[in-house]
């Protein structure tokens, strides 16, 4: 290394750990975390929350957030809920959700959609309407019901104006095959994508059995139709119950699904999943007036565009951009959440930014648990932060693709 080299190197060094250090201040304007928790995540189609409507999940998230927060329900004036599959995006039955769980009146609500990265969408539009003092209190919140809402209807039509357009009608290429090409076209082997997997359910189903999503989970209590018996009756879903045991010798046992010599199966791909998640954020001032106990803090998000064809490369992108308006490096960050919507993309992404393994997903990810669409940004946080609260750690990350060739990431502090 040359003298000129070994300076800027130095410069490099001392910016990161001048970044760092001004990210760990705490200061009274701080957008922070008081209460962040998810309900349960369940197989769609056969799991818990088979039976159950989104807003009722949501409802359950809401609830378990007051009773958990304390806060006065008349202090919250905003809540944003992502979803994608919910006819109108669930506008009507969301505000109907917050109202019967014992929000007021004045707390308006609204939802939204970025697709997967909806729920932190969510969380980011409540940080800033914070930060810029249009709000002072609100909660960022996700949920899906794919078990009711996944299927050939929550496919769009297109126009004969957008069909004609290439890059247009590229947005509705299934991920799955998009997934699948974009592992054949950058080399991502079958084997690599199977053993991220069984990694994935490995520390999940580690965690499961050590409590360790004990805090971020609320239980439900829900009507469920026996699927041999018709019966209905009423159970109390406190798991996530797509975690199971899998191995190598199994993994290699599942056919792949886009293609006959594909490398991508149920396997190693995100869980069709029902599941809601929220999270209670304000002003550090405001918390301490209230005394909310703080939990993390907001620091800063991205969101940016890839090629259609490429969606699965957004955090690949999102990321550094995320981390440079954060002013910390890759280095500094100490757990990343990266939603695992396919080991594919989660895995090419991981090794072209130089993550190590070790520090994404420490407790599983989607394809153990189950990917919730809406509702995963929002559960991200919940994962995250009580991670790295356990762990005496400080720094994390949240990131996932976007369908239509997208990425979101976000920068969270623990405290």
């Amino acid at each position: 290394m040359s003298a000129a080299q070994s300076r800027l190197s130095q410069v490099a060094s001392h910016m990161n750990a001048t970044g760092k250090a001004a990210l760990l201040e705490k200061r009274p304007d701080d957008v922070v975390v008081t209460t962040a928790l998810r309900t349960p995540i369940t197989k769609g189609g056969k799991g818990g929350f088979k039976d159950t409507a989104g807003a009722d999940l949501l409802h359950g998230a809401f609830r378990a957030l007051i009773e958990r927060s304390g806060i006065d329900p008349n202090l919250v004036e905003d809540i944003a809920v992502g979803c994608v599959l919910a006819p109108g995006g669930g506008a009507t039955e969301f505000r109907a959700a917050a109202l019967a769980a014992g929000f007021p009146d004045s707390t308006a609500v609204k939802s939204l959609n970025r697709q997967c990265s909806s729920g932190l969408q969510a969380c980011a539009d409540i940080a800033n309407a914070i930060r810029s003092g249009m709000i002072e209190i609100g909660i960022g919140a996700g949920v899906e019901s794919m078990s009711t809402q996944y299927g050939p209807q929550a496919v769009t039509e297109f126009s004969e104006l957008l069909e004609n357009h290439k890059a247009a009608a590229e947005c509705k290429v299934p991920m799955g095959k998009l997934s699948e090409q974009m592992a054949k076209d950058r080399h991502i082997s079958r084997e690599s994508q199977d053993q991220f997997a069984v990694d994935s359910y490995r520390k999940a189903g580690v965690a499961q059995k050590q409590g360790l999503f004990n805090e971020e989970i609320v239980p439900l209590k829900v009507r469920w139709t026996d699927p041999k018996t018709d019966e209905e009756k009423e159970v109390t879903v406190s798991v996530d119950d797509g975690v199971r045991e899998v191995t190598m010798q199994s993994i290699t046992k599942i056919k792949p699904a886009f293609a006959k010599d594909g490398t991508i199966h149920a396997g190693n791909a995100s869980q069709i999943s029902d599941g809601a998640a929220a999270v209670l954020l304000m002003k550090r001032s405001t918390a301490e007036r209230l005394g909310q106990k703080i939990l993390g803090k907001y620091v800063a998000a991205s969101i940016v565009g890839v090629p259609p064809l490429l969606m699965g490369i957004g955090p690949w992108k999102a990321i550094p951009v995320a981390l440079e308006k954060a002013g910390i490096s890759k280095d500094d960050v100490d757990i990343f959440e990266i939603n695992e919507a396919f080991a594919s993309q989660c895995l090419w992404c991981a090794n072209e930014l130089g993550l190590p393994l070790e520090k994404i997903n420490p407790k599983g990810g989607a394809i153990a648990f189950g990917h919730p669409l809406g509702c995963t940004g929002a559960r991200q946080v919940s994962t995250l932060l009580y991670e790295l609260r356990r762990t005496s750690k400080k720094i994390g990350v949240t990131s996932m693709c976007v369908g239509t060739g997208m990425g979101m990431a976000a920068v969270w502090v623990s405290e």
